[in-house]
């Protein structure tokens, strides 16, 4: 028989939500029990499939405001793993570092939890004698600026090596660093697969060996969009491994780009983003979409002049299709130039001097620059590097900035040819 098992981590269990929840009750109600519905789902694919062990590659906790009715949760969900004869390996990643919980709570006996000494640990064995080993380091600090690699053994000769490790790797975007290594570093260090956890977005490093970050099983919010899940692990007989990616997230955010290109009705412009939202709908999952309309039609200055409207409408139209959301939209839109359809105007002589002498003054990008600079120096450096890591970056922004303000001025002035 082969040895199979659930790779997870960083299920960041009852997480806070931010203004999510204060937008629209309903949807937050349903992203708060996300966490803890995410993990039912692992224990029932576990079950389902009849694993030999689930792994946890850390964070199942949220940090300090982990309460015990988060704990006894877990807890719960361990015991059903153990009722089904399913062994749980877990380490404690930087998050479950800063929980007191983590320090009290009593797992079930099928549960072994690694210290941080890296001591190897039998999980099975194949149909052919050979065992299976998992070997794991926890940190007990909320910070790891160094390689917990060193502290991993060798792996053990004619065994299958499994290895637990929290780390960023060479360091990822949104994420602090944390337990930095290499992929080379870990590949050379002779185990069969290692189970990372950490960085919210799955990705399969390495094959020779396997070196897997599964990702987070539920995205908390639109920056951990698409699909969410865990990674299935079979290993056969002559030690050859394969992975399975399952789907377990309740709530799939998604990113959704429509182009409203031509469109002049506004009808048109709803059935437009009513067919980008059903196509995008996950199996077994609600959809939870912020949606970015873009594109050169007659309706920018309506969309932009009726956002009330055009909000109210979007969130009914996802409600019609079910198990979907419209978390927000953003508008990109713009309004044809003369030539392009549309009438020559006092608008449209107002939008050409916004756009060709204010926009393009030197007074005006310096005012708006300083302007900018001050807002960006108020933002934690992390977050400044996100939205203008270099020169480049920032002149875009700007000319974005200066685009929007002239499109919303004018839309709020009344567009010609849009009517009441």
């Amino acid at each position: 028989m082969p040895f199979r098992f659930v790779h997870t981590a960083d299920l960041h269990l009852d997480s806070p939500l931010t203004s999510l929840a204060l937008r629209n009750g309903e949807l937050g109600e349903l992203v708060r029990g996300a966490t803890r519905k995410a993990l039912e789902r692992i224990v029932d694919l576990a079950v389902a499939e009849a694993v030999d062990a689930v792994l946890v590659a850390g964070d199942l906790y949220d940090g300090a405001q982990t309460s015990m009715a988060t704990a006894l949760f877990l807890a719960g969900q361990m015991r059903r793993l153990e009722a089904a004869g399913i062994r749980v390996f877990l380490i404690r990643g930087n998050h479950d570092a800063q929980s007191q919980i983590t320090r009290e709570l009593t797992f079930p006996p099928n549960v072994h939890v690694f210290d941080g000494r890296g001591k190897p640990v039998a999980a099975g064995r194949l149909e052919n004698g050979r065992e299976v080993h998992i070997h794991g380091v926890s940190f007990a600090q909320p910070h790891a600026p160094a390689s917990l690699l060193p502290s991993f053994r060798a792996p053990l000769p004619d065994a299958i090596n499994i290895g637990l490790l929290h780390t960023s790797l060479a360091g990822a975007v949104r994420h602090d660093p944390y337990a930095p290594c290499s992929v080379a570093e870990l590949a050379a260090h002779g185990f069969d697969y290692w189970a990372l956890g950490h960085v919210h977005q799955r990705r399969v490093h390495a094959q020779s060996p396997w070196i897997v970050m599964p990702g987070n099983p539920q995205g908390r919010d639109v920056n951990e969009a698409g699909p969410k899940g865990v990674t299935l692990v079979t290993v056969a007989e002559d030690g050859t491994i394969t992975c399975e990616e399952r789907p377990v997230a309740v709530a799939v955010f998604e990113r959704l780009a429509v182009d409203l290109s031509g469109i002049a009705d506004w009808h048109a412009m709803l059935g437009r983003v009513e067919a980008a939202l059903a196509a995008a709908r996950p199996a077994g999952a609600h959809l939870v979409a912020r949606l970015s309309l873009g594109g050169v039609t007659p309706l920018a200055w309506r969309l932009r002049r009726d956002e009330d409207l055009l909000a109210a409408e979007l969130s009914s139209l996802a409600a019609s299709l079910g198990d979907c959301w419209v978390e927000g939209a953003e508008l990109s839109v713009a309004a044809p130039e003369e030539g392009e359809g549309r009438a020559a105007g006092p608008f449209t002589e107002l939008a050409r001097l916004m756009r060709d002498d204010v926009a393009e003054s030197h007074a005006y990008r310096e005012d708006l620059r300083a302007l900018v600079s001050d807002l960006l120096r108020q933002l934690p450096r992390e977050a400044r590097a996100l939205v203008a890591p270099d020169e480049a970056a920032e002149e875009a922004l700007l000319a974005d900035i200066a685009r929007q303000g002239r499109d919303g001025v004018l839309a709020r002035l009344g567009g010609e040819g849009e009517g009441a």
